[in-house]
């Protein structure tokens, strides 16, 4: 399947953002013959959207600090992570970490920034842990002071509930949860959501609802979800573009800006947008040594 291809011509805001904004999720590619794609991948990446391209879209919507996420396509091959980061200081890494990972290798990643570890449990992309697997993880990265990324979709929540429950280290929830805006927020698998989030240690992601919402832009039925995920924990959101948008199923790419001005109508106070923009994913992050 073909899939749009990112817009490098981001334009700005309708509204500026704060002084010291974050963007919570980026990927980045290069060439594959300097960083090999994983075998079993569940997309192309497109070889064009570098860490240089990241920087010139943040520049473009007036974000100050960025977070580089490993790539599924990559696997733990994290050299593409590494090149990224490590000579920015206001660029800090996300992790995929399973069994092959060493404790020396997650010194050297925490050392240059990076501050946590993501889990795709979302069955498309061919890459999620078991159970075990994931909890032996959380055991080595949590005395590190690294957070969860925990990547599901849908109903697909309900099924490693139980495992949910027994995560005591700080974790984000992706994406909203990829909850499609056409079931409605009455739906079991966002309800479980709402419910993670009255524990302190859950935070959530708002973002991807250009790609949940059943329509293009404006996007108008994916608001109420933002809304009441900012509601639920107003002091552990966070925000990402998610670019450069792989595995877009939508017949046109949404343009970086336009997301930001989404995120207006998750956050219509400009305390609350403050909290999601600057200050909590600060507090998440905390700063490089």
């Amino acid at each position: 399947m073909t899939y749009p291809v990112f817009d490098s011509n981001t334009h700005a805001p309708r509204k500026p953002l704060p002084r010291g904004s974050w963007d919570c999720q980026v990927h980045v590619f290069g060439d594959p013959q300097r960083y090999p794609l994983r075998a079993g991948r569940a997309y192309e990446p497109p070889a064009t959207a570098t860490i240089h391209e990241a920087v010139a879209m943040h520049r473009a919507i007036g974000v100050d600090f960025g977070v580089v996420t490993q790539s599924t396509a990559h696997g733990t091959d994290h050299r593409i992570l590494v090149d990224a980061i490590a000579d920015r200081p206001n660029y800090y890494g996300i992790a995929l970490v399973d069994e092959t990972v060493s404790d020396r290798e997650l010194q050297r990643l925490h050392d240059i920034g990076v501050r946590g570890a993501r889990f795709n449990f979302w069955r498309k992309l061919n890459i999620a842990p078991t159970p075990d697997q994931f909890l032996r993880a959380i055991d080595r990265i949590g005395p590190m002071g690294w957070h969860l990324r925990i990547h599901s979709a849908g109903d697909e929540w309900l099924d490693i509930k139980d495992l949910m429950a027994k995560v005591k280290i700080p974790a984000v929830i992706d994406h909203m949860g990829h909850m499609e805006a056409h079931d409605g927020i009455d739906q079991p698998g966002f309800k479980f959501l709402l419910e993670l989030l009255k524990r302190e240690n859950w935070w959530v992601m708002v973002s991807n609802g250009d790609r949940c919402a059943s329509a293009g832009m404006p996007w108008d039925d994916i608001v109420p979800f933002g809304r009441t995920l900012v509601a639920a924990a107003p002091d552990r959101a966070i925000w990402c573009t998610d670019w450069p948008h792989v595995f877009y199923l939508k017949d046109k790419m949404c343009n970086d800006g336009d997301l930001v001005d989404l995120l207006d109508r998750y956050v219509p106070d400009e305390a609350t947008r403050h909290k999601v923009m600057v200050d909590n994913p600060a507090r998440l992050f905390g700063l490089k040594s």
